[in-house]
C-alpha cells in the first residue's frame, strides 16, 4: 500500500468511538462465523448416527478445559432421552449462531457508515479550503473542470473504492484467523495444505491487480478532461453559438469521450475479472481439498463428520478471502483517485506570509512600483518589465495600453495574487511582502473587468465576506453604486437570488452590484 493509503487510514483517529464499536462488532462477527462450522458437528453426528456419547459427568477439576466435555455430556443426555429433541436443539443452536453472526455483521456496517461519510466530507473540505488558499498561478496550469472532477468524482471514487471496503479490510482477516484456528485444531496437516493453495490463488490475483492502479489513474484524468470541457462549454455558450462552432465542440468532446469509454471498458474488464477468477480458484482449491481430505478419511486419519465441519470452516475462509481480493482491486483503483486528490491537498502554497510578517493598519502616503518585472511562465517571457510607478494617496490613476500589455497584471500584483520576480512594490515605503496577506488585501476593494457574482441573494453578494455590516450600510452602498432602484424592482428585493454567476441580472446590473460590494468594504 502507498503512503497515501495510510494517510487516509490515519483519518480514522477522528472517529475513535465508531471505529472502536466497529472493531468490537467485527470481533464478535468473526467469533460467531468461526463457531458456525463446529456447531454443525452434533447435527451431522445425529444424522449419521456416529455420535460419541459421554456418559460420565466431568467434575470440573481441571477448570475451563472441562467445559467441552461437560457440553458433550449434556448433549449425550439429550440424545439418550430423545434423538428428535437433541436434533431440534442442534438445529436451534445453528440458527442462534448464524443470527448473532449477522446481527453483529450489520452493526459493524452501521458503525462504519458515519466514518466513511465523515472522511469523505473531510476530504472535500480539505480540497475546497486548499483551492481557496492556492495562488492564482496554480490555476493557470490546471483546468477548472479537472479541479471540479477531483472534488466530485475522485472523492466519490475514494469513498466507493477504499472507504466502502474498510469494513471488509477490518472484518475479514478476523474471520479468516478464527476459521483457520479451528481448522488447525482439527488437522494441522490438512490446514497447511489448504494454506499453500490459498497462497497460490493470492499470488495470481495480486499479479492481476498491479495494472489496475495505473489504468485507474488514466481513467480519472480523462474524466477530469471531460468535466473541464463541459465547464468550458457552459461558460462559453454565447461564443460557441456566435461562431457556429457547435459541431466543432461536439466532435472534440466526442473524441475525448470515446477515449474515456475505451479506457474505462478495459479497466472494468480487469476489475470484473476479480470475482469470477477468485471464485474459480476457490472452487479449484475446494475440489483439491475434497480429494486430499477424502483420502485422510479413507486412511482413518480423520472421521467423516469432522472433515465435513472442516470443509465448512474452509468456506468460511474462502468467502472472506474472495471479498478481500475484491477489496484489494477496489483499493488499487481508489488509490489512483486518492493520488489526484492529494496533488491538490499537498500542493505548495507559493504565496504565503513571511515568518516575520506584520499587519498593515492603513494606507497613508503612496503605493510605489520599483523596477517591477513579472512573467507568468518562462516560455512566454515577461508580461511587464522594469516598471516604475508612484501612486500618491487620493489620486486617480488610469493604466492605458493595448490588450495584453499587462494592465490587469500590474493591478493583480498589488494584492499579491502573483509574486514578482524582480523589483518590489511598497505601501508607505514598506515592501508588501512584509505584510500579512489578509491585512494587505483588507486595504483594497476590487471591481474586476468581469463582474464576479455568486449564486446567492443580492444582499449576501454585496456583504460578501464582511462581518458586522448593518442593512442600512448595505442600502447606502447600493444607492451610491446606483443599484438600489433596480434591486427594489426584483422579486424579493435585496433577498432575491441572482442565480449562477448572477445570470438573472443584466451585465450592467451585475457590474453595479460589484461596485456596491467594493464601496461597502470602504477600502483605504
Amino acid at each position: 500500500m502507498t503512503n497515501s493509503f495510510w494517510r487516509l487510514i490515519g483519518n480514522l483517529r477522528r472517529y475513535k468511538l465508531n471505529v472502536g464499536l466497529n472493531i468490537f462488532s467485527n470481533i464478535l462477527t468473526a467469533v460467531f462465523t468461526a463457531l458456525s462450522a463446529p456447531v454443525v458437528i452434533p447435527f451431522f453426528q445425529i444424522l449419521l448416527g456416529t455420535e460419541d456419547l459421554v456418559l460420565e459427568r466431568p467434575d470440573f477439576s481441571e477448570g475451563i478445559s472441562d467445559l467441552l466435555p461437560l457440553l458433550q455430556y449434556e448433549f449425550s443426555q439429550m440424545i439418550l432421552e430423545s434423538r428428535e429433541n437433541a436434533l431440534f436443539y442442534a438445529c436451534l443452536i445453528i440458527v442462534v449462531v448464524f443470527f448473532l453472526k449477522n446481527v453483529f455483521l450489520y452493526l459493524s456496517m452501521v458503525f462504519m457508515a458515519p466514518v466513511r461519510n465523515g472522511i469523505t466530507r473531510d476530504l472535500r473540505n480539505q480540497i475546497f479550503g486548499k483551492i481557496l488558499n492556492l495562488p492564482l498561478s496554480f490555476f493557470s496550469e490546471e483546468r477548472k473542470g479537472d479541479m471540479m472532477s477531483r472534488m466530485s468524482s475522485d472523492v466519490q471514487e475514494i469513498e466507493s473504492s477504499i472507504l466502502n471496503v474498510l469494513v471488509v479490510v477490518f472484518r475479514e482477516p478476523l474471520i479468516i484467523i478464527g476459521s483457520l484456528a479451528f481448522m488447525f485444531y482439527i488437522s494441522a496437516k490438512l490446514t497447511i495444505f489448504v494454506f499453500i493453495l490459498i497462497l497460490f490463488t493470492g499470488v495470481v490475483i495480486g499479479g492481476l491487480g498491479k495494472t489496475l492502479k495505473k489504468t485507474s489513474n488514466i481513467v480519472q484524468t480523462k474524466l477530469g478532461t471531460l468535466v473541464s470541457m463541459t465547464e468550458e462549454a457552459l461558460s462559453g455558450l454565447r461564443i460557441i453559438k456566435g461562431f457556429n462552432a457547435e459541431n466543432y465542440q461536439s466532435d472534440k468532446f466526442g473524441e475525448e469521450n470515446n477515449e474515456y469509454r475505451s479506457i474505462l471498458t478495459r479497466l472494468l474488464w480487469r476489475r470484473d475479472l476479480a470475482s469470477p477468477l477468485s471464485e474459480f480458484l476457490g472452487i479449484l482449491t475446494a475440489a483439491v481439498l475434497l480429494w486430499y481430505g477424502s483420502h485422510l478419511v479413507f486412511d482413518g486419519e480423520l472421521d467423516a463428520t469432522t472433515f465435513l465441519s472442516f470443509f465448512l470452516a474452509f468456506f468460511n475462509v474462502i468467502n472472506p478471502a474472495k471479498a478481500f481480493s475484491k477489496a484489494y482491486y477496489n483499493i488499487q483503483k481508489g488509490i489512483a483517485a486518492l493520488n489526484r486528490v492529494e496533488e491538490v491537498i499537498f500542493a505548495e502554497e507559493a504565496i504565503k506570509d513571511a515568518p516575520d510578517a506584520k499587519p498593515v493598519d492603513g494606507f497613508r502616503e503612496s503605493v510605489e512600483y520599483k523596477n517591477v518585472s513579472f512573467a507568468y511562465n518562462e516560455i512566454d517571457g515577461s508580461v511587464v518589465r522594469n516598471i516604475d510607478i508612484n501612486i500618491p494617496k487620493g489620486k486617480v490613476i488610469a493604466l492605458v495600453g493595448a490588450s495584453g500589455s499587462g494592465k490587469s497584471t500590474l493591478v493583480d500584483l498589488l494584492p499579491r495574487f502573483y509574486d514578482i520576480e524582480q523589483g518590489e512594490i511598497t505601501i508607505d515605503g514598506t515592501n508588501i511582502k512584509k505584510f500579512q496577506l489578509k491585512s494587505l488585501r483588507a486595504l483594497m476593494g476590487i471591481v474586476s473587468q468581469e463582474a464576479i457574482l455568486f449564486n446567492d441573494t443580492i444582499y449576501n453578494n454585496i456583504v460578501f465576506g464582511m462581518e458586522g455590516v448593518t442593512e442600512e450600510e448595505v442600502i447606502k452602498a447600493a444607492k451610491i453604486a446606483h443599484a438600489h432602484e433596480f434591486i427594489l424592482q426584483t422579486e424579493n428585493g435585496y433577498q432575491t437570488n441572482i442565480g449562477d454567476r448572477g445570470n438573472k441580472l443584466s451585465g450592467g446590473q451585475r457590474q453595479r452590484i460589484t461596485i456596491a460590494r467594493a464601496i461597502l468594504k470602504n477600502p483605504d
